[in-house]
This record gives structure tokens, C-alpha cells and sequence, in this order.
């Protein structure tokens, strides 16, 4: 049965318009935040919304915006050691890292492995929603090339670690900076960058402030991936610093 023939005409209308609408809010969003520092993201929206929901009225998310020249350039190698390791390369997908990740899911599907690059996982935090559907990662691959045809991978970069979450209300390196080790991002070690990148994956559950065994053995491994790449080199031979 064809969507026409299933959904009422006012229905169709209702969706078509409603897409254009998100299709232009979307392109707006790419093309202004392409030079303004982002003020909010939907996970910031999404996450203060939940604490209100739960009575928590104490609760404030929010950034401060750091420029790139603020931020110490070991934490922008330590994500990419930590998250996607061919960021400068790509335009939005790592097709290898998917291959590997559809092969090893369908392994073990109780263990699912995610292949985000740093350019989709910036779609999805800044315009999106958490969990997993086909919906959101359509809507994620189409904002992901939008992102890559606007943006330089530096704007990429920034826009990242300006909204990326690091524990329970803190957003971006600032703050994150700021809360876990007391000092500006621009000051932050490689050690400490490492420490928090390791936390990335899920830092509502892995906690800078109390590091695991594993978020230790983790940090570990992205030293000496940042030092394979190449270290501080690495950010300014490829123009993200």
C-alpha cells in the first residue's frame, strides 16, 4: 500500500510542511552557526527538560563558548585519537569503521558497536535526540553532509567541544575544564585532555571526577594514540589548530 493511498491528504500535507520547516530551521541553524558560537543544543534542551520533568529545577544546562585558540590543542587531538582518528580525511562517514561495526554487531548483537564520527555525532548533539532509530539516523546522515559541505573541519571541531557532554550538567571544555581540574581549557595537559576524552562515550555513566579502572586503562590508550599521530604536529599539519 502506497503512503498516499494510506495517509489522509490533510495528514500528507501536515508532514510535508512540517519537513520543510525542520529542512529550513536545520539549513538556518547550519549556515548561521557556520560563524556564531552556538548558544544551545538539543541535548542541552533535551537534557533540562528531563531534570524539570523530574523536579529538578536547579538544574542548568549550558556552555561557555571557547573560541579554538582557547582551547588547548591536546584536547582536540585526544578526541580525534579517541574518537575518530580519520577526521581530517573523511566527509562525514568512516565507511571502514561502519563495515567493521555492522560486522561485529551482527557477532554480537547484545554488544552494539557505534562508528559516529566526530561530524555526526556534532549533527545529532546540536539538532537531535539520544537512542537509536532509522528516523534519527537518517535525519543525522543528511544535517552530517550539510555540516561537511558549510563548515571547515576546525568549525567542526569547535562547534564539538563546545557542546560535547562531559558529566552530568557539564557542557563543553570550558565548563568541563573548569569543574574537573580547575583551570582554563587553553591549560589543560595531555593527560587531562586524554581523561577527558576517555570519558566520551557515555559520560553520564564514566566519571571524571572518579575514573574507573577502565576509564584509566582508556585514557591510557589515547595517550599513545595521540602520540602515533603525530602529537601537537597533527593539529596544525592538518589546520585545526
Amino acid at each position: 500500500m502506497s503512503v498516499r493511498r494510506f495517509l489522509p491528504s490533510f495528514l500528507r500535507r501536515f508532514l510535508w510542511r512540517a519537513l520543510m520547516i525542520l529542512a529550513l530551521f536545520w539549513g538556518g541553524g547550519i549556515a548561521l552557526f557556520s560563524i556564531v558560537p552556538v548558544p544551545y543544543s538539543a541535548v542541552m534542551a533535551e537534557r533540562q527538560v528531563s531534570a524539570w520533568f523530574h523536579g529538578d529545577f536547579s538544574y542548568v544546562a549550558h556552555s561557555d563558548w571557547v573560541s579554538m585558540d582557547e582551547i588547548s590543542p591536546w584536547l582536540g587531538l585526544a578526541v580525534i585519537a579517541a574518537e575518530d582518528q580519520t577526521f581530517p580525511d573523511h566527509w562525514g562517514f568512516d565507511i571502514a569503521s561502519i563495515e567493521k561495526a555492522l560486522a561485529q554487531n551482527e557477532r554480537h548483537p547484545a554488544r552494539i558497536r557505534g562508528a559516529s564520527t566526530l561530524t555526526q555525532q556534532t549533527a545529532k548533539n546540536l539538532f537531535l535526540w539520544d537512542g537509536r532509530s532509522w528516523l534519527r539516523k537518517g535525519l543525522e546522515a543528511g544535517l552530517t553532509l550539510g555540516i561537511e559541505t558549510v563548515w571547515s573541519k576546525k568549525r567542526i571541531l569547535t562547534v564539538y567541544l563546545n557542546i560535547a557532554e562531559f558529566g552530568d550538567g557539564v557542557f563543553g571544555v570550558e565548563a568541563a575544564a573548569q569543574r574537573y581540574f580547575h583551570k582554563p581549557a587553553s591549560k589543560l595537559t595531555a593527560s587531562e585532555a586524554a581523561l577527558l576524552a576517555a570519558v566520551l562515550p557515555n559520560p553520564l555513566r564514566f566519571k571524571v571526577s572518579a575514573p574507573s579502572g577502565y576509564v584509566r586503562s582508556r585514557q591510557a590508550w589515547i595517550l599513545r594514540q595521540m602520540r602515533q599521530l603525530g602529537g601537537e604536529s597533527f593539529m596544525t599539519q592538518h589546520h585545526l589548530y
